[in-house]
């Protein structure tokens, strides 16, 4: 296929733009998969995690995050790259996205490649190029290391099943939660066609699943599975009709993850919202909180949030903020309750949780057992009693629990340019990376 791209630039010059304009897509995850190395190439699968950002043990973790292109046919009113801005553009051709990783790898820079991308030409034509690079790199460089790549809507399905061969994960974007939002913000894409490859690539790993039971040497396909992205704040829906959407992919299309992106203001356009204070970070920040416990602590959207309460509160995370609204549930008694149970009290985790069904086998759990186990108990100890007595003197009242749980020095630690984590430069000599 004949690359049709941009005047030339170096290889550094396109990095440097192409780096830059990836850092809205947050898409971007950690593998899901344990993967070595067989010996006869680079790299392996272990550990792998967010670009420029920590895993859940603490550890900074990097991917080389970068777009194939900056241009784009389509006109969204919320992207940076959208064919109405005059911005500088940018090409990648595939050995260049090849060497690069290699490169950045052996000096130990990153630990795989997320590439994403704008529509060159056509969904076909970019997704046929992005092919290229994950084929290419897996065959011809031998690079065993982690590989997410971001799936076209309206790409030729062949395509993205030969991609799904060698990448470890696909990401499609939803972009906007609802399709009003999309006929409104991108005319040019419609639920339809994000949804459809979503579909595919979910029927497609189910059967590579059914293959792998007969034949155990089977290539895999998309092993970590898929995830997307909505932007939140630049259309109206409210926060309950947004976990429902999250809720709804996970129990449909079988997602490894739903990211929020607050909605950041990078173009004037009449039609975006303006404002005043900033990006929705809170909101972004609540919602991941939420998607939590739809994950890993068994709730549903409609316990959470209701169409006549549907925005979560500013001042308590989603799970206490359940646990003061439904006080009938409490106190729980520690050394009774089944783990789905402990699993709904603030300050108990899943770790904490699967400790206390442990531990509470061999003797009576005491409060400062609960401590050393890892229970928040500044949270936990307006909800348990542990052999049917709190640990303190309380009053099971919402307005006294309320008042007790908000503290004051306890911020979000969001980033100052609006962003919850920083896309670092690979040009900077020395980095930080604050909280992700």
């Amino acid at each position: 296929m004949e690359l049709r791209i941009a005047p030339k630039m170096t290889t550094m010059q396109k990095l440097e733009i192409l780096t830059d304009a990836a850092k809205y897509d947050v898409a971007c995850t950690s593998s899901g998969i344990d993967r070595s190395g067989d010996g006869t190439g680079m790299g392996n699968t272990k550990l792998a995690g967010i670009c420029h950002s920590f895993s859940s043990d603490g550890r900074c973790i990097s991917l080389l995050k970068i777009l194939f292109t900056n241009e784009c046919i389509f006109d969204c009113r919320y992207c940076r790259n959208r064919r109405a801005n005059d911005i500088p553009r940018a090409t990648f051709t595939p050995d260049e996205i090849c060497e690069l990783t290699m490169q950045f790898y052996r000096r130990n820079y990153i630990e795989g490649l997320f590439l994403s991308s704008g529509i060159l030409i056509s969904p076909s034509y970019t997704m046929e190029l992005i092919c290229q690079v994950v084929v290419r790199l897996r065959t011809q460089y031998h690079f065993q290391g982690y590989i997410h790549v971001k799936a076209i809507p309206g790409a030729d399905a062949e395509l993205v099943h030969r991609t799904g061969l060698y990448a470890d994960r696909m990401s499609i974007n939803l972009e906007l939660p609802t399709a009003e939002g999309l006929r409104m913000l991108a005319p040019n894409k419609n639920r339809k066609k994000i949804l459809t490859p979503m579909r595919m690539i979910q029927a497609l790993r189910e059967e590579n699943q059914n293959e792998l039971m007969l034949y155990r040497h089977a290539p895999k396909f998309v092993p970590a599975g898929q995830s997307t992205q909505m932007i939140i704040g630049a259309t109206p829906e409210n926060d309950y009709q947004i976990l429902s959407v999250a809720e709804g992919l996970y129990q449909k299309f079988g997602l490894k993850r739903v990211f929020y992106s607050a909605f950041v203001r990078v173009n004037d356009d009449a039609m975006l919202p303006a404002l005043p204070g900033g990006p929705p970070l809170l909101r972004e920040h609540r919602l991941y909180q939420a998607d939590f416990l739809l994950r890993y602590y068994g709730f549903l959207a409609a316990e959470l949030l209701s169409e006549e309460r549907p925005h979560f509160n500013i001042l308590l995370d989603p799970k206490c903020d359940w646990a003061v609204r439904h006080l009938e549930q409490f106190p729980v008694e520690i050394n009774r309750a089944d783990y789905r149970t402990l699993l709904r009290v603030p300050g108990i985790g899943v770790k904490s949780a699967r400790r206390i069904i442990r531990a509470r086998k061999s003797a009576s759990l005491g409060f400062d057992d609960l401590k050393k186990i890892g229970v928040v108990l500044k949270r936990a100890l307006y909800f348990i009693t542990c052999g049917g007595k709190m640990m303190y003197r309380t009053k099971l009242e919402e307005d006294y629990i309320v008042r007790n749980l908000i503290d004051p020095k306890e911020q979000v630690p969001f980033s100052k340019d609006g962003m919850t984590y920083r896309q670092l430069s690979l040009f900077d000599t020395a980095v930080s990376v604050p909280f992700s």
